[in-house]
């Protein structure tokens, strides 16, 4: 049997070239003039809120979730228990649109670092932007891996290879436009998203029935059925520390991760920024919640492919390649849809998940930009094109690093090819996302807090994530120290990651309290908190 990338047809690369030019274009056209940093980083708050709402889908989809989760669904192991994290998502959204948002838009600001910035000083906003950037790379190398994986597959270069074209289109299509362009690529991306899920849930639902495939999708595991299909667990995390996808993480411990996500994490707040109100913004948010109908799409295609496969048993070079549950989806695209569809499907993923990357490009730039200069330097120079200038320099650096840091994740994911992708993505930012959650609560209290207890805080948070991920002893393995990397996996106890936003947010901020009760606060309350 022929490899799978022979599968893909010159029909194919031609919907594929044919889809970048059309959508680089129509992209660039609609961003408009970039005459100052208004224009570049917030679209000039312009933008109507459908168009914002449909670009932060767009965004926490991406290829991630159009390739992991059927993965995940396809593997003997897996079910629908992913879908109840839906629930801690909606709870997090509609928080943010109803509590931070109007603390957001009391003032024009450009992000939460902002706003964390003007009530607890210049170190905070600093120690927040760090934590942004890192969080960003280490969160945005998982959407370049799995991008990469597609490319792979479909094509049979090598990732290295895939993960540097990804790194310099998606600088490209920041470079041209800013914002503007990145959210109206980011709408083009959620249609064709959405047209390609639906194409593959209907072609798997028209070979099988879906009757067949629900039938298809009871496994017997220790001498019982169980239904694929379920989704709901209440399992708490005393029963087994180790289980991901229950009840209790969705309600107790996912809230936070959201939250953050959509309300400090520049990537999705610089998008409710570009638009005019407070109004417009909230909605975007809200209706935002809808991405929960694109998973359940997705966690039906695993499915359909898990059927797929126990009909039509795979062999040869295709067992091979399914050896890595996440070549899966990809594979069926290119093996099992019409020569021309399959290219357009698996440009809209790799699209999807360009248009992901240049939208923290856009935010790694501003953020950083904001900390070198100061806010009030880069308000008075944010009105000529040589700032706009700059800000694309930046762009490109940070595209640079970024691409470095997925070339980083692959020599990893190497060593582990059928990790859960989205289990890894939610792991990289368990780092970064509690320290940033416990700031900016400290911002919105009324406390004292110390800059340096903060960071006490949320290094200790760090260390903490770092005892438990996998991270660290592979970095240990990696330089020789295989006994150290052993003797961390033997000594630390089993907890799921998610638990640590709620954990680290606690630590950061009793550290930030505790630092300004003893005396250390260099940080005192602004005039803005007092408030």
């Amino acid at each position: 049997m022929k490899p799978v990338y022979e599968y893909f047809t010159y029909w194919d690369w031609a919907v594929v070239a044919g889809y970048m030019i059309f959508t680089t274009v129509l992209g660039h056209r609609l961003s408009g003039k970039q005459s100052n940093i208004k224009d570049f980083f917030l679209g000039g708050k312009t933008l109507p809120w459908w168009s914002v709402s449909g670009s932060m889908i767009a965004t926490e989809i991406s290829a991630l979730t159009f390739i992991g989760v059927p993965g995940m669904v396809f593997a003997m192991d897996g079910d629908w228990t992913y879908l109840q994290w839906g629930f801690g998502s909606i709870i997090a959204r509609f928080a943010v649109a109803y509590w931070l948002i109007p603390l957001y838009y009391e003032k024009e600001i450009y992000s939460p670092y902002d706003f964390m910035g003007n009530r607890l000083g210049e170190g905070a906003r600093r120690l927040v932007t760090g934590l942004f950037a890192l969080g960003s790379i280490l969160g945005q190398s998982v959407r370049v891996l799995v991008t990469a994986i597609i490319l792979q597959v479909v094509t049979g270069m090598d990732a290295p290879l895939c993960i540097v074209i990804i790194g310099a289109v998606a600088i490209l299509w920041t470079f041209m436009g800013g914002m503007q362009t990145v959210i109206w690529t980011d709408v083009i991306q959620f249609c064709l998203f959405i047209f390609g899920g639906v194409l593959a849930l209907s072609l798997l639902i028209g070979e099988l029935g879906w009757s067949q495939i629900v039938e298809l999708n009871q496994v017997t595991i220790d001498g019982s059925n169980k239904d694929k299909l379920t989704w709901l667990d209440f399992t708490t995390p005393f029963q087994e520390p180790r289980l991901r996808y229950t009840m209790w993480v969705a309600l107790i411990a996912m809230p936070f991760q959201n939250f953050t996500a959509f309300g400090i994490d520049q990537l999705n707040t610089q998008r409710m920024f570009c638009c005019g109100s407070v109004k417009d913004a909230r909605k975007a948010m809200c209706w935002s919640s809808i991405s929960i109908i694109v998973t359940i799409l997705m966690l039906a295609v695993g499915a359909g492919l898990f059927a797929w496969y126990r009909v039509y048993e795979p062999s040869g070079l295709i067992a091979t390649s399914f050896e890595k549950s996440n070549n899966v989806f990809p594979t069926w695209i290119t093996m099992e849809v019409a020569p021309g569809l399959s290219g357009l499907i698996l440009a809209g993923a790799f699209a999807a998940a360009i248009s992901s990357l240049d939208s923290i490009l856009a935010a790694l730039s501003q953020a950083s930009l904001s900390v070198f200069y100061g806010r009030d330097k880069l308000e008075a120079a944010g009105n000529g094109r040589e700032m706009v200038r700059l800000s694309r320099i930046v762009v490109c650096v940070w595209g640079v690093i970024l691409t470095a840091a997925g070339l980083g994740l692959w020599v990893v994911y190497k060593k582990n090819p059928d990790s859960d992708l989205i289990g890894l993505a939610f792991g990289m930012v368990a780092y970064t996302y509690g320290p940033l959650l416990g700031v900016l609560v400290a911002a919105i209290l009324p406390i004292k807090v110390s800059t340096k207890g903060l960071i006490l805080g949320t290094v200790l948070s760090v260390l903490l994530v770092s005892w438990f991920r996998p991270e660290l002893p592979l970095a240990l393995e990696a330089m020789g120290l295989a006994a150290w990397a052993q003797n961390i996996i033997l000594l630390r106890p089993e907890l799921t990651s998610e638990w640590f936003f709620p954990f680290n947010a606690s630590i950061t901020l009793l550290c930030g309290w505790l630092g300004a009760l003893l005396g250390s606060s260099e940080a005192p309350v602004s005039a803005d908190k007092q408030r």
